[in-house]
């Protein structure tokens, strides 16, 4: 089965609460899935994972792989990690990142990736998401949102997508922060990218396994996702 990377069309457009969702649907369908975030930043966790978001991916797919792999850098400040090398003199590994995605690859027969922020943000000079997932050689889903702006964030995403000719698989419409009307919004992405929409995810109170299993499965187009 294929893995994906999970991108957006910008940061804090909740890719890591549709890649939760994600893995815990596929989880219950009983695909063997894992998780990698393969750079993090912010504030490090005092126990476990260092990054929070590392720790709600692998409770979703129920996994515990090694940190070392499914999150093979952490910057310790909220930063690309272009910025993060500038600032802390902390260089991205590109080399480890594809290894520890290649060993990942042997544990589970599909991995979740996130991204980090949106799909040019930045890792080396002239180096950017784009180029890893390019290098991963694995399709994208791209998360977006529903408030005034998404239009123009999204078709910016797809064009960049088609220039490095990455595959899209669809995309998800993260609807926590409600602007376009979620049927508007859909009749226009699918018409201006030719891109199909799998399902708009509304904000979520409970985000325990259970209800985003119950609402991921109601709200998404798992056949098309995984065709």
């Amino acid at each position: 089965m294929k893995s994906l990377f999970i991108t957006g069309t910008d940061t804090d457009v909740g890719k890591t609460y549709i890649t939760a969702g994600l893995a815990v649907v596929l989880q219950k369908m009983n695909v063997d899935v894992g998780v990698m975030k393969p750079f993090a930043a912010g504030v490090a966790e005092k126990k476990g994972y260092k990054s929070e978001d590392i720790k709600i991916l692998s409770r979703a797919a129920k996994v515990c792989d090694p940190e070392k792999l499914v999150n093979p850098q952490f910057f310790p400040i909220p930063a690309s990690p272009y910025t993060a090398w500038k600032k802390l003199k902390t260089k991205p590994k590109i080399s480890t990142i594809l290894s520890s995605f290649k060993k990942l690859t042997k544990l589970h027969d599909m991995i979740l990736v996130e991204g980090m922020g949106g799909i040019m943000t930045p890792i080396l000079k002239d180096y950017y998401i784009t180029n890893l997932i390019k290098e991963m050689k694995i399709p994208t889903v791209i998360v977006t949102r529903s408030k005034i702006g998404t239009v123009n964030h999204t078709i910016m995403t797809v064009k960049m997508c088609e220039k490095y000719k990455i595959p899209i698989k669809g995309i998800i419409i993260n609807n926590f922060d409600k602007g376009y009307a979620v049927k508007d919004l859909t009749r226009d992405l699918e018409n201006l990218t030719g891109v199909p929409v799998l399902g708009s995810i509304p904000f979520i109170e409970d985000m325990s396994n259970a209800s985003l299993n119950r609402i991921f499965k109601k709200n998404l187009n798992f056949k098309l996702l995984l065709k």
